[in-house]
């Protein structure tokens, strides 16, 4: 199936994210292909994809099945994109998500089709992909992480990106009581994992304290779901 690049209109869009996973991922497990197919309606990619440049180099920690990578090679242009975990199951969708972007670069009339993405599977512990990177983002991972853990991972995510590059922060609220009760109870029934919320202004000062300067900051609602999204750039090399 050929998956083509989304038109600038679509790509701003749950909606038009929404029909970009659909021609993506067709492959695997029911579940996870329907779970694919609308986290577009439930997660604010849109929001996340404006941080992206286009011919941008980047670096997804823990990418899951791969849907953001393919949103951004499908409607952002990266020069590379690279995203790895810890799940074999989940890179393995990811690969066949990456398998249908590049036959539709294969046959695509556009002189520049988009990137295709590479997915691997790394243990904790194992190195990273090589950059340099742009765009560094981490996103509904940190959650998983050990609260002694976090500020760690998140300060090695942030050694990788290069001077001047965008880092990309989302994870799923703390705020009130419904919201992160919904996450506990998603996260329980897919994940089957008792989820650790990461205090955003806590991330934040990890963050700025591994060189990182604040460019947005934003709470967003979605159903019965709450985002917290931080976007910070790397100060120049000195």
């Amino acid at each position: 199936m050929r998956a083509e690049v989304a038109s600038p209109e679509s790509a701003h869009t749950p909606r038009g994210l929404a029909d970009v996973a659909r021609r993506v991922f067709t492959h695997g497990p029911l579940l996870t292909r329907t779970l694919q197919h609308y986290r577009p309606y439930i997660c604010p990619f849109e929001e996340l994809l404006r941080f992206v440049p286009e011919g941008s180099r980047v670096l997804d920690i823990g990418c899951g099945g791969g849907l953001f990578g393919a949103l951004v090679c499908a409607t952002r242009r990266p020069a590379r994109f690279v995203g790895f975990d810890s799940s074999r199951a989940a890179i393995d969708v990811a690969r066949a998500g990456a398998d249908a972007l590049r036959a539709g670069a294969r046959s695509a009339d556009d002189a520049s089709p988009a990137a295709v993405p590479e997915f691997l599977r790394l243990d904790v512990g194992d190195p990273w992909p090589d950059g340099p990177f742009d765009v560094v983002s981490i996103i509904d991972v940190v959650h998983h992480i050990p609260p002694e853990h976090q500020r760690a991972a998140l300060q090695q995510a942030a050694a990788v990106l290069e001077p001047g590059g965008t880092f990309i922060y989302k994870d799923m609220t703390r705020r009130g009581i419904v919201r992160p009760l919904m996450n506990r109870v998603h996260d329980l029934a897919l994940a089957r994992q008792w989820i650790h919320y990461a205090d955003l202004d806590r991330v934040q000062q990890w963050l700025t304290d591994a060189g990182l300067a604040v460019v947005h900051r934003a709470f967003l609602p979605r159903w019965w779901y709450g985002h917290e999204l931080l976007v910070l750039r790397k100060g120049p090399a000195t």
